[in-house]
């Protein structure tokens, strides 16, 4: 039977933290955790994009408990004063859903000089997970849920380029940032385990589903027919947000959820449907490319992860 949203279970008195929770997936998967009693930090860039967001949620569910704290992913910076607002606020973590994302743009950097795309995807929530551990691990049962893309299947480690500064492909550089998502949720379940930690790092997708994402990288290149193309693809083939969402919530709240699990669309080739577990590529079961990517994204961002040391 397929999990659906009436199997959500109660959420009560469970703290969630949702980055890039004021549109697309972020904004549905923190509708159907509140909606379920969950009370969600929307992870969001600016103010005023997040009331818009809380407006949206609670149109739906007035009663729903939500608050926003600043984060950009972009900024190591705004990474660690998120951390330190959210454990100065909160003395537990149930789960950490790294959602935010951006997707084929020009090449252009974060404020630390990382390429966007990896700065963002990756890099910002290697340290937002590593800067939130210690709430996690004080948690009975957390989870850390990292979303990838069907893109990782074409995804590929330039370790000798990772920035792309001698040589840039919008979709390579995001195909790859996507793969580092996965190499990373599967080198932390690894870590959580040697230490015997009551953390599940999990993976999802979300399928081929209709959002904004698909739409930045056009407007940034100025490509006005890149634009229609997308809005034609997304009307054409793509599943709804909410329904892009729903794996991100499975691999959440759901059960059976494994560490190292990793979470799709249950339809030919996982465009769309409900969510239940999927296998991602070889690729992103190689641990040594894992623990070089690891090793390389401590030096980048300076999070240690002291906690998980054997």
């Amino acid at each position: 039977m397929s999990w659906t949203e009436a199997n959500i279970p109660d959420l009560a008195g469970k703290t969630i933290v949702v980055t890039g929770a004021n549109s697309g997936l972020g904004l549905e998967t923190t509708r159907l955790l509140t909606g379920r009693g969950a009370h969600v930090v929307m992870a969001c860039r600016t103010e005023a994009k997040a009331e818009t967001a809380i407006k949206q949620v609670r149109a739906e569910h007035p009663e729903a408990s939500v608050e926003f704290i600043a984060l950009d992913l972009a900024d190591l910076a705004s990474v660690r004063a998120f951390a330190t607002s959210f454990q100065d606020a909160h003395a537990k973590l149930d789960v950490l859903v790294n959602n935010a994302g951006v997707m084929a743009l020009p090449r252009s950097e974060t404020a630390d000089g990382f390429e966007m795309q990896l700065g963002t995807n990756h890099f910002g929530h290697f340290a937002l997970t590593g800067a939130l551990m210690p709430r996690l691990l004080e948690t009975p049962a957390a989870r850390v849920v990292t979303v990838s893309s069907l893109m990782h299947k074409v995804g590929s480690m330039r370790f000798e380029d990772l920035h792309g500064k001698r040589g840039y492909d919008k979709w390579k550089a995001y195909s790859q940032s996507k793969l580092a998502n996965l190499l990373f949720c599967y080198e932390l379940d690894r870590r959580l385990r040697n230490v015997d930690a009551d953390v599940r790092s999990v993976a999802a997708h979300p399928g081929y589903s209709s959002t904004n994402l698909q739409g930045v990288g056009p407007r940034l290149s100025g490509s006005k027919l890149a634009g229609r193309f997308y809005e034609f693809t997304n009307r054409l083939a793509a599943q709804p947000a909410r329904m892009g969402a729903m794996p991100s919530v499975f691999a959440a709240v759901g059960e059976p959820v494994a560490g190292g699990g990793f979470f799709g669309p249950e339809g030919l080739g996982q465009v769309r449907g409900y969510p239940v577990r999927v296998e991602s590529n070889r690729a992103s079961h190689d641990e040594v490319a894992a623990q070089r990517l690891w090793m390389m994204s401590i030096e980048a961002t300076g999070e240690t992860y002291s906690m998980l040391d054997e």
